[in-house]
């Protein structure tokens, strides 16, 4: 896409940009902690059409009362092997929203912050009162997005994991 400046035209310049999110779970359970994850990172991919090549790394933080898995592996488990993730935890804020994942994703791209959409699920929506209109996504794709990975073999068929063993 190109803008027209008098007789000079100019390409969108490329910039990182913050994409935020966060959700909550109803304990420390591996299980929900990875659900509850992909599903924040899935409506953060579909509403914002990012692509991970163009991700430059992603920060999963969780409250300290979540120790039972890493955030990030909901990343690896959804094909991100090449995204710099790293995992965290929050402040331990007094009044603070227990059981809470965050996510910032640094994101290349010629957006500018106004047209990012930053999303906050289930009681995280208090986090961001301001957030209320989300890009319509039907819960049936996003369940059939989640709910098709074969969690048990997807790290074992990664091209660089079969290079390794040939």
């Amino acid at each position: 896409m190109q803008t027209d400046k008098g007789d000079e035209m100019t390409r969108p310049q490329l910039v990182c940009r913050g994409v935020r999110g966060a959700t909550t779970v109803q304990s420390n359970d591996p299980d929900a902690v990875l659900e509850a994850t992909r599903e924040l990172l899935y409506i953060l991919i579909r509403a914002n059409q990012i692509h991970p090549d163009d991700v430059a790394s992603v920060w999963f933080t969780t409250t300290a009362d979540i120790t039972c898995t890493y955030p990030a592996i909901a990343a690896r488990q959804m094909g991100w092997y090449d995204v710099a993730l790293m995992c965290g935890h929050e402040m331990n804020v007094v009044g603070g929203l227990p059981f809470c994942i965050r996510i910032l994703l640094n994101w290349n791209t010629v957006r500018k912050p106004a047209d990012i959409f930053h999303v906050y699920l289930r009681e995280a929506q208090s986090l961001r009162p301001d957030h209320k209109a989300y890009p319509a996504i039907p819960l049936e794709e996003i369940e059939a997005a989640v709910k098709h990975f074969d969690l048990t073999t997807l790290e074992e068929n990664r091209p660089s994991a079969m290079s390794a063993g040939a």
